[in-house]
C-alpha cells in the first residue's frame, strides 16, 4: 500500500487539525492494542513518539507500520500521522470520512 503524493498531501492537511490519540514511550501489546483500536475507528491518526534519538524514533514508527499495516504519511518532530484504510468505515468516527463532509 503506497500513497501517491495528492494523497498524502490531502491527509496532511487532515492531520494537521488532529491531536494525538496515542503516546508512545515503548512498544506493549496494550500499546499495539491501542493504536490497532484508534486505526480501526479512525483510518488517519497521530501518535507522539517520546524517544531520545533520531534512529530509535524512526526503528518505534517503522515498527508500528509494519505489525499496524499501515502506512506513514508524515513524520514531523515526535508526532507521526499514520493511515490505514478501515474494512468499514464509521462515518461518526473516520476522520476522512468526517473531513469530506464538512
Amino acid at each position: 500500500m503506497s500513497l501517491d503524493n495528492q494523497t498524502r498531501k490531502s491527509f496532511r492537511s487532515i492531520g494537521h487539525q488532529l491531536h494525538p490519540l496515542v503516546i508512545v514511550k515503548s512498544l506493549s501489546a496494550n500499546v499495539h492494542a491501542e493504536i490497532d483500536r484508534a486505526l480501526t475507528d479512525h483510518e488517519l491518526i497521530k501518535i507522539r513518539v517520546l524517544a531520545e534519538e533520531r534512529e530509535e524514533k524512526k526503528v518505534l514508527v517503522t515498527t508500528i507500520c509494519q505489525q499496524q499495516k499501515a502506512e506513514l504519511v508524515q513524520l514531523a518532530g515526535h508526532v507521526a500521522l499514520l493511515y490505514r484504510p478501515a474494512a468499514k468505515p464509521n462515518p461518526q468516527l473516520s476522520n476522512l470520512l468526517r473531513h469530506k463532509s464538512s
